[in-house]
């Protein structure tokens, strides 16, 4: 991956690492972008699959869900608590309080439950622990990309359901948010997806929503997605992003996963994220 810059010398892009990211400098997010700053963003998104924006100041909630928008339509999540007057921002927060969450965890797309899951996640993190708190990624081009050519042929027909009822049930009731008042939803989406704007595939199950595939039996289901999603977490498709304050990620789930690394209790780490929406997976 070779380093990008913008049409006026200041904005560039350089990898993160050999396989995935790109660390991005030279452009105040804080402020209104220019149409120019726009597209060359979005031309290093398609290329590097998730950015790492630094040397930032906090973002106001305002200029964050334009920033978003100028990639499409926000989502609003459908179970987790958002930001009072702006429910297009979720507010990731956890603290001495918090209870382990059995979702972002583990390596998943985010709200890949949805019939149209989200195109991307903007997050940026205010408060940061002393140590820890990482987040990781994964390519699932790549995860593709390395299985054999009968594997492909044999997944590129199967579909797997993806549920959400087991990851948001209880999950927020610590910020006050109680069963009855969620949705989960479920869907069923191709276990391979082509990207719709880079033309490449990815796989597209993950440990934390896909629970079946459709048209095999149990014990069949189970072996495979076992081993897709070991295979999609080999050390070789990964990347660990240690976050500077004011960091802002920005990355793409029809082709990543990541986790967050809960391992800084009872630390505090809290910031803002949009969603921006999707479309069907084909």
């Amino acid at each position: 991956m070779n380093e990008l810059k913008s049409l006026n010398n200041k904005i560039k892009v350089k990898p993160y690492s050999p396989n995935l990211g790109g660390v991005v400098t030279g452009v105040d997010l804080s402020k209104e972008i220019s149409g120019t700053e726009l597209a060359f963003i979005k031309d290093a998104f398609n290329q590097y699959q998730v950015l790492f924006f630094q040397e930032q100041s906090e973002i106001p909630p305002k200029i964050q869900i334009n920033l978003g928008k100028s990639f499409g339509p926000l989502h609003v999540h459908p179970a987790a608590p958002t930001m009072d007057g702006y429910p297009e921002i979720f507010e990731i927060h956890t603290h001495k309080d918090s209870k382990i969450s059995n979702g972002s965890e583990r390596f998943h797309s985010d709200v890949s439950c949805d019939e149209e899951p989200p195109l991307g996640t903007m997050l940026q993190l205010h408060i940061l622990p002393e140590s820890g708190g990482d987040t990781m990624f994964t390519n699932m081009y790549m995860a593709y990309d390395d299985l054999s050519e009968k594997m492909k042929e044999f997944l590129d027909d199967l579909h797997a359901w993806h549920e959400s009822a087991h990851i948001y049930k209880g999950r927020y009731k610590e910020r006050g948010v109680s069963d009855k008042d969620i949705l989960c939803p479920s869907s069923l989406h191709p276990v391979i997806r082509k990207h719709p704007e880079t033309g490449k595939k990815a796989i597209f199950v993950n440990r934390s929503f896909t629970t079946k595939i459709e048209g095999l039996t149990d014990t069949e289901s189970s072996n495979i997605l076992n081993f897709l999603v070991d295979h999609c977490e080999k050390l070789k498709y990964q990347i660990r992003y240690r976050w500077n304050k004011n960091d802002m990620a920005f990355w793409d789930n029809r082709c990543t996963m990541h986790r967050a690394v809960w391992d800084y209790h009872p630390m505090e780490r809290k910031g803002r994220r949009v969603t921006i929406k999707g479309d069907k997976p084909v």
